[in-house]
Parts: C-alpha cells; sequence; structure tokens
C-alpha cells in the first residue's frame, strides 16, 4: 500500500525517494545468485566505473551503506587515536554524525570557525603541529565537505591551496563528497579535477538519487592497507554486496549523477529567485551555489515555510531556514511552496 506523502518535501534532499533508473537497477541486480562480500561481476563493474570517474586506476574503493560511516572510517583509515581531525566547526563530522568519528576511532576532531561554510586557508597555515608534545593531540587530516553544510563550494582553486599546505605540512586531506555531484555542476568540472589532490574521498550517492549507498574512496591507496579488515569490523561489509554498488552504474555509466545534481541545482536557484521576489525583507547569507538554501526571513512568513515546507530551522537565534531541493523536485513544487506562504 502506498502510505507516500504527494507533498515534496524542502527539508532535505534525504526526503526525496529514488531515481527510476537506480531502482531498474536494483531490480537487475536481482536476478540469480551471484558471489557475496563484493565479489560480485556488479562490484567489480562498479569499482572501476568510480576509478574512471576520480581518474585514478590505482584507486581503492569500498562501498558502505551512509555517508557517517564513509567518514567516520576514512578517519580511522588516516588517523590513530591519538591524531586529530581538522574541520570546521558547521563540519558534518563535527555537528551531525553523534560523535561517531570521535567514538569509533578514537580521534579528536579540532573544530574552526568556517568562513562561507568553508575551512579557511589560514587555519590550516597557521596550524602548529609538534610531533615531540605528548600532552597534545597530534593533527594528521584535513577534512573538507563539498559542498559545504552551507551550500557553498570550494572552488579548485580553494582545494588545490588547501591541499598543497596540507601536504606541505605533512597531512592528509578528506573529502566529505555527500554533495559532490552538486558542487561538480557547479563547478562545470569533473571528479577528477575535484578529487586531483585529496588523499581520501567520502564519495555520495545517496542525496542525489540513490537508495543507501555511498563509497570510501582511497586516493593515496596506501592509507587504505587493511581497510578491508576495518570495514568488517565496523560492521559495513555487505554480503550481498551488489545491492549497493548496483547503484552507481546508471549514476555513473549515463551521467544521471549530472542530470540530478543538475536539476537540484538549478531548482535551488528557482526557490531562491522566488522567495526573494515574493516575500518582502528576505535575507540571504550565503550565495546559493549547489542545492541548498539558507534565508532569514520576517514573520509570519518564516513560521509558514517552516510549517510548509517544511523548512529545517538552521540556527533559531537568527531565524535562519535551511531549504533543499532534490533530483525531483519541480517547479511546480517551489510555485506551490510560495502559494501556500504567501497567502
Amino acid at each position: 500500500m502506498n502510505q507516500g506523502v504527494t507533498q515534496k518535501s524542502f527539508g532535505s534532499d534525504n526526503h526525496s525517494g529514488v531515481h527510476p533508473l537506480v531502482l531498474k537497477a536494483l531490480a537487475d541486480a536481482n536476478t540469480g545468485h551471484m558471489p557475496a562480500y563484493g565479489a560480485d561481476p556488479v562490484t567489480a563493474r562498479a569499482r572501476e566505473l568510480i576509478r574512471e570517474a576520480v581518474g585514478r586506476k590505482d584507486a581503492e574503493v569500498f562501498f558502505v551503506f551512509t555517508g557517517t560511516a564513509a567518514n567516520t572510517l576514512a578517519i580511522r583509515a588516516a588517523c590513530r587515536s591519538f591524531e586529530a581531525v581538522i574541520a570546521t566547526d558547521i563540519a558534518h563530522i563535527n555537528e551531525d554524525e553523534c560523535g561517531a568519528p570521535e567514538y569509533n576511532t578514537g580521534s579528536k576532531i579540532l573544530a574552526f570557525d568556517h568562513q562561507g561554510g568553508k575551512l579557511p586557508l589560514s587555519v590550516v597555515e597557521d596550524l602548529q603541529i609538534n610531533p615531540d608534545d605528548p600532552h597534545r593531540v597530534l593533527p594528521k587530516l584535513i577534512s573538507l565537505t563539498q559542498a559545504t553544510e552551507m551550500g557553498t563550494v570550494y572552488t579548485l582553486e580553494d582545494i588545490r591551496a588547501l591541499c598543497e599546505i596540507a601536504h606541505a605540512k605533512k597531512l592528509l586531506v578528506h573529502m566529505d563528497g555527500a554533495r559532490l555531484s552538486n558542487a561538480a555542476v557547479h563547478l562545470g568540472c569533473s571528479f577528477a579535477d575535484l578529487a586531483k589532490h585529496i588523499d581520501i574521498l567520502s564519495f555520495g550517492g545517496t542525496k542525489n538519487g540513490l537508495l543507501c549507498a555511498e563509497a570510501v574512496v582511497f586516493l593515496n591507496p596506501e592509507i587504505a592497507d587493511k581497510f578491508s579488515f576495518v570495514r568488517k569490523q565496523s560492521m559495513q561489509l555487505a554480503s550481498k554486496m551488489r545491492y549497493l554498488s548496483c547503484q552507481f552504474l546508471p549514476y555513473l555509466e549515463n551521467n544521471l549523477w549530472r542530470d540530478n545534481a543538475s536539476h537540484a541545482n538549478a531548482m535551488a536557484l528557482y526557490l531562491r529567485s522566488a522567495i526573494e521576489t515574493l516575500i518582502p525583507g528576505a535575507v540571504f547569507p550565503y550565495p546559493t551555489e549547489a542545492n541548498e538554501v539558507f534565508v532569514i526571513v520576517p514573520e509570519p512568513y518564516a513560521a509558514r515555510i517552516k510549517q510548509q515546507g517544511p523548512a529545517y530551522l538552521w540556527d533559531k537565534p537568527t531565524g535562519l531556514l535551511r531549504l533543499v531541493c532534490a533530483f525531483d523536485t519541480t517547479s511546480k513544487d517551489v510555485d506551490g511552496l510560495l502559494k501556500r506562504v504567501i497567502t
């Protein structure tokens, strides 16, 4: 029985369904028997597609169920328990993963104030690393979220500069790519361009039309040593792996990732424009570069957006709201929301 809600939600791209081509891939994978634990041809093909996408034939690819798992396991592979992760104060690993990275790895997250959602270059430049002081954690990994939690996007030059300084200080760089596709579309670049200088990538798909499939991609294969054991011990080794990996076949073979993200980004810009036009006094603290719109609106519009969107109240003191568009958001959905809010 279909008990779904027909009205689209702007609360999160996680509220959206699964793209029909992905559902078809799942049905296609559900034929006969195949080897378990990733030893099947579907998973082999998916790994190869991701290697091609990031432009590295030697990349090590491991599929997991969730973004939190991808981030946490990436950190566990890169850091020992006395080593630390550098991130922004609003990073998903710092604010929205229930302490999973720290609990499961023992590594402390050192959070710094963001600038427009991004980790300032000066943070990495000024970072003091003393390998002879056992009283303090030792910085080891820089984690960047692309696109950021504020819907902004690191430019390719931003990434290059951050990685250059990090590597000069013998630090590794991780990218949380839950919305990697949205960032690539905004920049008009490839996944290979985004991954060129980093060491580990959490390759996201769930927010862009997949069911529950993410991948940990090691651009620096040495870090992946014994990672298969880490994944198993962390309860992320799927026995019927093909049902995770098959989702990446239409996603990458047919450029579904680009189509979905392009549409979501376009709808976010359409939504922003509609709010700007129809709601007096609307303030947008951040540019809309991916599929998220952050806005402060006066009452009674704020209460209506929160209820009708629904929108996520990002910051209670300022009234900052977040609205997110997905691959299946339509202009009709946006128009309907604004009609409900302004009438």
